[in-house]
């Protein structure tokens, strides 16, 4: 490795990056719309109750829930109530037994369900319930004439709730993060296209120096667009040594992927579509982030799940070098795997 051949190299890629309108302006673009998508936002927690209820035999006293800061919606299955709960649509759930006044006339007491959101604030199970008891009562003229049994739908983030915004923080940087993928792949796709990089190695300079110049380059725009992107929407209140040290992991992966994408292309073109497919499909654990409970465990198959799932742990939930450990053993094996299989393929296109 020679560092002033390394120096050179980053001063031409650099110089490249910003001759490149498109690059970059989709850079500055990204970081400058994901921050105000963020700011957009709310910034506190929804106050008024969305209720889901099934009931095929609708209580004459639970008419009223339709009142008093209460949207009611009635559904015409239980899973159709659970799937909406699920998707974040209601708050909570309500499934009363069909046998409801049968029970109640013969002095028992039937059994109601409460499903609610993992998302939803602690006090929305309190309510619900608080409010089926008064309903109960007006129906029965007996207090707490019911069973109730709760279920949370989606990881249980009792006492843990946190804003849509905060919510959304860890697929916007991840979203940063992958558009580097476009950014260096276009980058090097330029130069063999223009075969200034078989060129290059017509000199004495090795390959392991243009990767090496190619890969600081993509480490440093993909670390430092999303650790000022977390700065500024105040990701790094909680463990910052953990952000950061989770971005730098992520910034390689991308550079790996950028290697890969860009051994396959045949040209500048062809490095957006694949791109923005790679995106796609790196994007979606970011969706389980903003709500919880929503993917399968089949998410966890896509590599960037673990640095979604790290970011929303630290940023949102304080959790400590323990609580991700594994989450950054298993993304740290994938970079290198995907890292390596990127020089490989790259270097066997430049052959």
């Amino acid at each position: 490795m020679k560092p002033r051949t390394i120096k050179a190299l980053l001063k031409k890629d650099m110089a490249l990056f910003i001759g490149n309108r498109f690059y970059l302006f989709i850079t500055i673009l990204g970081l400058v719309v994901y921050a105000l998508v963020y700011f957009i936002m709310p910034s506190e927690l929804e106050e008024r109750l969305s209720l889901a209820m099934y009931a095929p035999v609708l209580p004459p006293a639970f008419e009223q829930l339709a009142v008093g800061g209460i949207d009611v919606e009635y559904f015409e299955s239980e899973d159709s109530l659970r799937d909406s709960v699920i998707s974040g649509e209601f708050d909570v759930g309500v499934v009363l037994p069909p046998d409801i006044m049968d029970i109640w006339a013969e002095g028992g007491k039937p059994g109601i369900t409460v499903f609610y959101a993992s998302t939803a604030a602690p006090e929305i199970t309190e309510t619900t319930t608080l409010l089926i008891k008064e309903l109960s009562y007006l129906q029965t003229g007996q207090a707490l004439h019911f069973d109730a049994k709760t279920e949370i739908l989606g990881p249980d983030l009792l006492g843990e709730q946190i804003t849509l915004r905060d919510r959304m923080r860890p697929m916007l940087v991840i979203l940063i993060l992958l558009t580097e993928i476009m950014t260096l792949a276009g980058l090097i796709a330029a130069e063999i296209q223009k075969g200034t990089a078989r060129a290059l190695l017509v000199t004495p300079m090795r390959t392991s120096d243009l990767f090496l110049a190619k890969g600081i380059l993509g480490v440093g725009m993909a670390m430092a667009q999303a650790a000022l992107f977390m700065a500024i929407v105040g990701g790094f209140g909680y463990q910052p040594l953990i952000i950061l040290t989770t971005l730098f992991v992520g910034s390689i992966f991308v550079v790996g992927t950028g290697f890969l994408i860009a051994s396959i292309v045949r040209d500048v073109n062809a490095v957006t579509g694949w791109g923005l497919l790679v995106l796609i499909l790196f994007a979606i654990p970011g969706i389980g982030a903003v709500i919880p409970g929503l993917l399968a465990e089949w998410a966890k198959v896509i590599p960037s799940y673990y640095l979604v799932d790290t970011i929303n742990k630290v940023a949102n939930y304080g959790a400590g070098w323990a609580g991700i450990a594994s989450n950054l053993g298993i993304m740290s094996g994938i970079t290198l795997i995907i890292v390596i299989g990127g020089l490989l393929a790259l270097r066997r296109r430049f052959q």
